[in-house]
């Protein structure tokens, strides 16, 4: 006997499953794609056509070139161009008086297009009578008209740009481009004339202040002149007085008059030095540039040269010889007596720059004291004249301001900060409806959501979903006409083939491991277990002792001889169920004898629902009438329907693992090969009830599984005995 734990198994979604499904259906959604498709062309060709025209306007700043040139920017005069400054002139287009006015120049409250609720349906009369709506005609025609002029109005900022967009819908192209043109066009008279009415108010704002301002310059003007002349401060300059030029002044000249001292003081020193040391005095500048001693000079030259000439033909006692050098003795006398002379010319020089600096610097000391009180009162001469330089320009300001004003309230002289560059023209196409996009776009949609909500049944049903073996490999499934023909060759009617139609493929998560014994032992493990059959205990209580203690937690009964064996299964998953074990039965047989045994009706939902996809799984989970044992019936669905949903059943076992302790799938009078198409090869316990079956048969049973591979088979030969406690568990 096999006790091994099933383990769960990864699924993966077959695509080639998804995709034939809607080849199957293939007719159904060509029928409905092509009924959308009539169905939006005609209805697209039905609707009134609407046609759409559209002019843009630049934002710019458009000043007059002779205004200005001369003038600094004003600051904030490209604020009108940033994001808000546009936004800003979209909400004026879209402004109530700009749109009434519109309405105005072109008389279209005329016009029923624009006044619809003027003439109200029947529908639209029933409606205002139940107060289920408001009655349009309460409102004014103006506000009508422009409630359905707003609604068939666009007005945007082309991206990234200072442009806008005026776009109008009509059902009449003619006038679809004539309400933008004519809107752009009172859109830059009313952003011109509130120019003109700014320069206007400008104009008359600054003619009483101009006037007043005069009239405060010329006082602070006075008031500047009179404290100059009760203070003495006679300006000389821009930035100084009389005291401040005179000290100024006499610093200057003290400062030459000290050099000149100091000059005359060196060279009086130089000649005083040259007499003490017997220098010649021909060496100092100021005795060389005396022309008496330059004629001095010329003359001792002169003799010098007669004394050497005569030395060459008379002796040195020859009278001629002594008078030249007398002469020449007087004249060196001379010069030395003239060079005395220069010294105190430059000492009496010395003096006189002394007896000036003395009389410069008493001077300047009083023009301190004077300069130093003329700086007190300029600090209030000041104050008058920051006063008067402040109401002079800003009457200068006021002045230029109100020439440049008064020259823009002239027409035509503010010219508005934006101009059209793209007139409306005449749409000859309609804007709405595009027949062939919508037709398209229907068809498109129709297929496509077709498409998907027959792969998402596949999905939710389970159809599309197939299991990936552990490493990884994908199981094979077998295809559906070859499952419909397995289940066409059966009939499904009789009890004892009833059996031929539970599904033989499925996908699963767990699967439980057989023993490795050779296959050519199973004959004679059959025969060994049937030797002495009534000799060992294959009582229900043995097998669920059995089941307890191996921890099997996937059961495959098989009853060879009907429905006693499978009253024997459900006295089976009820006493396990009374030893405290979560136990759920599967009714996978033809006659449905333990639906009839446990569940309340025999029409509850059960497993052949469950793999049609017409009910959720909780639904088919059921309580049994007599114990703690759950059962999932046999049902009521088409089971050629089910039968689509085979894949289905191992996925379905594999989940009830996780919330049942052990899972019992009663399959009736199954073969082998049924069985290893419901559980697999060695995946799950297998269980042979047969109450009073013949050991030859028993023997047939066992050995067609032996040879189809499997190793352990519980043998279950007991019969299915009332108990005071529960007296109707054999009634069924």
């Amino acid at each position: 006997m096999s006790g091994r734990d099933s383990g769960q198994q990864d699924v993966e979604i077959d695509l080639g499953g998804l995709f034939r499904a809607v080849w199957d259906r293939r007719v159904k959604v060509l029928l409905a794609t092509a009924c959308v498709t009539a169905l939006a062309f005609g209805a697209a060709k039905m609707i009134a056509p609407d046609y759409q025209s559209e002019t843009r306007v630049l934002i710019e700043s458009r000043e007059p070139e002779f205004s200005g040139s001369n003038q600094a920017p004003q600051a904030g005069a490209d604020r009108v161009f940033d994001e808000s400054g546009i936004l800003s002139q979209v909400q004026v287009l879209r402004s109530a008086d700009l749109i009434k006015q519109v309405a105005r120049n072109m008389k279209l409250y005329e016009l029923k297009e624009f006044d619809p609720s003027a003439a109200p349906s029947a529908l639209s009369d029933l409606l205002v009578m139940l107060g289920l709506r408001k009655n349009p005609l309460e409102l004014p025609p103006e506000e009508r008209v422009l409630n359905e002029f707003n609604s068939k109005l666009q007005v945007y900022q082309v991206e990234k740009s200072r442009v806008i967009a005026i776009a109008f819908t009509s059902k009449d192209p003619k006038l679809a481009a004539a309400v933008p043109n004519e809107m752009a066009k009172v859109f830059l008279a009313l952003q011109s004339g509130a120019k003109l009415d700014t320069n206007s108010e400008a104009t008359r704002w600054l003619e009483p202040e101009i006037a007043n301002l005069r009239e405060k310059v010329r006082d602070a003007e006075a008031k500047v002149a009179a404290y100059r002349a009760s203070s003495d401060l006679l300006p000389t300059g821009e930035t100084t007085n009389f005291a401040t030029r005179q000290l100024t002044d006499i610093s200057t000249e003290l400062t030459r008059v000290r050099g000149e001292r100091a000059n005359a003081e060196a060279r009086a020193a130089g000649v005083r030095s040259a007499l003490a040391s017997g220098r010649a005095p021909d060496t100092i500048t100021d005795v060389v540039a005396s022309q008496m001693i330059q004629r001095l000079k010329e003359t001792e030259a002169n003799l010098q040269a007669q004394v050497a000439d005569l030395s060459t033909t008379l002796l040195d006692g020859h009278p001629r010889l002594k008078a030249l050098k007398s002469q020449l003795e007087g004249i060196r006398g001379q010069i030395r007596t003239e060079t005395r002379k220069i010294l105190t010319s430059l000492e009496n020089e010395a003096k006189v720059g002394e007896l000036r600096e003395q009389q410069l610097t008493q001077q300047l000391n009083a023009v301190k004291a004077q300069s130093a009180q003329a700086g007190e009162e300029e600090v209030g001469l000041r104050a008058l004249e920051r006063e008067a330089t402040a109401q002079r320009q800003l009457l200068e300001t006021y002045l230029a301001r109100y020439r440049e004003a008064t020259s823009r309230t002239v027409e035509n002289a503010t010219p508005a900060d934006a101009r059209v560059i793209s007139t409306a023209v005449v749409p000859n196409n309609a804007s709405f409806p595009k027949v062939l996009p919508i037709t398209i776009v229907a068809a498109f949609a129709t297929f496509l959501l077709s498409c998907v909500a027959i792969m998402l049944s596949e999905l939710f049903s389970g159809r599309a979903l197939r299991p990936v073996s552990e490493a990884g490999e994908r199981l094979p499934v077998r295809s559906r006409p070859a499952i419909a023909a397995s289940v066409a060759e059966t009939d499904l009617d009789a009890p004892d083939s009833a059996v031929e139609s539970v599904p033989m493929e499925s996908e699963v998560a767990k699967f439980l491991a057989a023993d490795d014994a050779p296959g050519d032992d199973v004959g004679a493990a059959g025969d060994a277990a049937i030797a002495e059959p009534r000799e060992a205990d294959f009582s229900i209580e043995a097998v669920a002792e059995h089941l307890r203690a191996t921890g099997v937690r996937v059961a495959i009964s098989v009853s060879p001889g009907g429905d006693e064996g499978s009253t024997a299964t459900v006295m089976l998953a009820r006493l396990l169920a009374e030893g405290d074990q979560k136990v759920v039965l599967i009714d996978l047989t033809g006659s449905a004898c333990p639906t009839r045994l446990m569940a309340r009706s025999a029409q509850l939902p059960g497993i052949t629902n469950l793999l049609a996809g017409e009910v959720p799984f909780t639904d088919t989970i059921h309580a049994d009438r007599f114990s703690d044992a759950h059962i999932i019936p046999q049902g009521d669905a088409d089971p050629r329907q089910a039968m689509r949903g085979i894949e289905r059943l191992k996925m379905i076992i594999d989940a009830l693992t996780n919330a049942y302790d052990l899972v019992l799938v009663e399959c009736g009078p199954a073969d082998e090969m049924a069985v290893e198409k419901i559980a697999g090869r060695d995946s799950a316990e297998i269980i042979l009830s047969a109450p009073s079956i013949s050991d030859e048969r028993i023997v047939e049973v066992l050995t067609g599984f032996g040879e189809a591979g499997y190793r352990d088979i519980v043998l279950m030969t007991g019969q299915a005995e009332t108990d005071p406690d529960y007296p109707d568990r054999d009634a069924a």
